[in-house]
């Protein structure tokens, strides 16, 4: 586990260097900044008498403060699963494809680390990266909340942590696409494919009734049935930041398949990387 650690704590210093840390970083306090600016929530005796959003009243009916949040606790959970799935996909695209280039890929295999335990330094790497920021912009946005209401709640901050478990199937299929190409661009394409394909799975109850009976139904179901859903994570996480009523077996059964999926796709992955010649 050793090795693992060291290979992870290894990508952070990659991720340094690319100054992905600060552009992640002035990324998200460039947004929390504009909503702290824009952004004005009138709390008097616990309860909410307006919000104003650009100067704009955007609601003045006077509501339980603690109530009248859930609506932009949902919404907030939606943009941080969402925008931070989207966002993984794009910037960690790279990691495993600079992993296999020729020269640096060498120089690893050198070193006293096998193969399998790069493999997973660099997905758990990966991961821990992409939850730093998940968790910070739900932890700026919560605290933003907090000082403007009084309402302190982890809630949001839930949807972050569901949206990185979510990421470890992504990531699991990015990883093994680099391994086939070292490619960015395919591994940012096979990601896009399965967060869109992982949104229509979560909808597939509905969505088979549009395919006639036969084989088209049955290939769409046995296609659906094996992705991780991601819309039904999204839905969920939403649900929790807005203390809405959540299923806890069906969330934690459905957590368990997204890693199961990705775990498949890790140790797919070693074995084509144990194969390979360098």
């Amino acid at each position: 586990m050793k090795a693992v650690l060291a290979v992870a704590l290894d990508l952070f210093r990659e991720a340094s260097s690319r100054r992905w840390f600060l552009a992640l970083g002035i990324g998200i306090t460039l947004l929390l900044a504009i909503a702290g600016l824009t952004l004005r929530i009138d709390v008097v005796d616990g309860a909410l008498s307006a919000t104003r959003l650009f100067g704009k009243v955007l609601h003045s009916d006077i509501r339980s403060v603690d109530v009248a949040l859930r609506p932009v606790f949902r919404a907030a959970a939606y943009v941080i699963f969402y925008g931070g799935l989207a966002f993984g996909v794009l910037a960690c695209a790279d990691f495993a494809p600079s992993l296999l280039a020729p020269g640096r890929i060498e120089h690893l295999l050198a070193l006293p680390v096998q193969r399998w335990q790069l493999l997973t330094g660099t997905f758990f790497g990966v991961l821990a990266l992409s939850l730093v920021g998940a968790i910070y912009g739900a932890g700026g946005f919560t605290l933003l909340l907090a000082i403007k209401t009084g309402v302190w709640t982890l809630r949001p901050i839930l949807a972050a942590l569901i949206a990185g478990v979510t990421f470890a199937a992504i990531y699991g299929g990015m990883l093994v696409a680099a391994l086939f190409a070292r490619s960015a661009a395919l591994s940012a394409a096979t990601g896009g494919f399965l967060f869109l394909a992982g949104i229509v799975a979560g909808y597939r109850e509905r969505l088979d009734s549009f395919f006639e009976p036969g084989i088209g139904r049955a290939a769409f179901q046995a296609v659906t049935l094996v992705l991780p859903r991601v819309s039904t994570l999204a839905d969920a996480s939403a649900d929790l930041a807005a203390s809405a009523p959540v299923d806890l077996s069906a969330l934690g059964s459905e957590l368990f398949g997204l890693a199961v999926f990705g775990l498949a796709a890790l140790a797919f992955g070693i074995w084509r990387f144990e194969s390979q010649d360098f």
